[in-house]
């Protein structure tokens, strides 16, 4: 299996890289060894807490495409070591992704986890298939507001991890009422106990 740095380091991108100084620094860990083909613990848990990433298609005539695609934690799932699906939710039925990957299957998945600062990049391939309710049922999360047209079966190739830098920490909006609840709650506990502690009667020491 190639690594990502076979995929994604083009002749016009090592050029680029050799124009710009980089290009020594990249053969060097090329050199290394770099490739990551296979979905190890480390990854596959990364996955599971994932709640949205964007995939990546591109037309038969290269015109790219990027697609926002969201739900509860674990609704990406890992099917083995080398290969990634998820349910096809109906939405605005413009089926561009659908379309791209019936004529050009190479994709890309680029999560981003904001609360840890971290982001993954998935090379391969994808493809989609609408005639297997099995499949698809088995994808659906559970108790999830939506309907599943397809399932999205993501063949890695390769992935990698990026530097923290640049991406803004920030948090989900029911992580921060979660948190708020239970401060209000921590709050009431603590002025109960306070007027529970002011009513108690006070202990006087007996006089010989």
């Amino acid at each position: 299996m190639a690594s990502w740095m076979d995929i994604a380091f083009t002749p016009s991108v090592r050029a680029a890289q050799t124009r710009r100084g980089s290009r020594d620094a990249y053969a060097r860990k090329a050199v290394k060894g770099t490739a990551r083909t296979a979905i190890d613990a480390g990854f596959a848990a990364f996955v599971g807490t994932a709640r949205s990433f964007y995939l990546a298609t591109a037309s038969s005539n290269g015109q790219p495409y990027i697609q926002h695609r969201g739900g509860p934690p674990g609704f990406l799932h890992v099917l083995d070591q080398r290969t990634l699906a998820f349910a096809d939710f109906a939405g605005n039925r413009q089926y561009i992704s659908t379309g791209n990957l019936d004529e050009n299957p190479k994709a890309m998945i680029f999560i981003m986890d904001y609360r840890t600062r971290h982001r993954v990049k998935i090379w391969g391939t994808a493809r989609v298939i609408e005639d297997d309710a099995a499949l698809t049922r088995t994808l659906m999360p559970e108790r999830y507001a939506a309907r599943a047209e397809a399932a999205i079966v993501f063949s890695v190739e390769s992935w990698d991890t990026n530097c923290p830098q640049h991406i803004p920490t920030m948090v989900f909006a029911e992580d921060v009422e979660a948190l708020t609840d239970s401060l209000a709650a921590l709050e009431a506990e603590n002025a109960r106990l306070r007027n529970q502690l002011a009513e108690a009667p006070v202990a006087t020491p007996d006089r010989p």
